[in-house]
């Protein structure tokens, strides 16, 4: 099947669709690594059809200081993520153990 033919409008308004959504994800992933905003709160704004859900959970997952490749793996792994799994992919139970993993710990 061939892809369908786009006029340049489409194609720059595409285009422009797909580098917002590579800057909304780059910018979530900066705000995790700087804390201002936790796991549990990026899952909760992460819409089925917003810029988020194309995101690899691992990447969503790794940019959590402290975590890295492998703890990532680890922590996927035990709930039972596949390690290609996008946002939009996860189930209610994975969404809430990940939620669960990362939620703030009470001091």
């Amino acid at each position: 099947m061939a892809l369908p033919t786009l006029t340049p409008e489409q194609r720059s308004d595409a285009l422009a669709k797909g580098l917002a959504a590579r800057q909304a994800r780059a910018e979530l992933k900066d705000h995790l690594k700087r804390g201002l905003v936790s796991l549990p709160d990026a899952l909760k704004e992460a819409a089925p059809d917003g810029p988020y859900a194309g995101m690899k959970v691992s990447a969503l997952i790794q940019a959590v200081p402290g975590v890295g490749n492998v703890r990532a793996a680890q922590i996927m792994g035990r709930i039972g993520i596949p390690e290609n799994r996008r946002v939009r992919g996860l189930g209610d139970n994975q969404r809430a153990a990940l939620e669960a993993e990362f939620a703030p710990v009470a001091a």
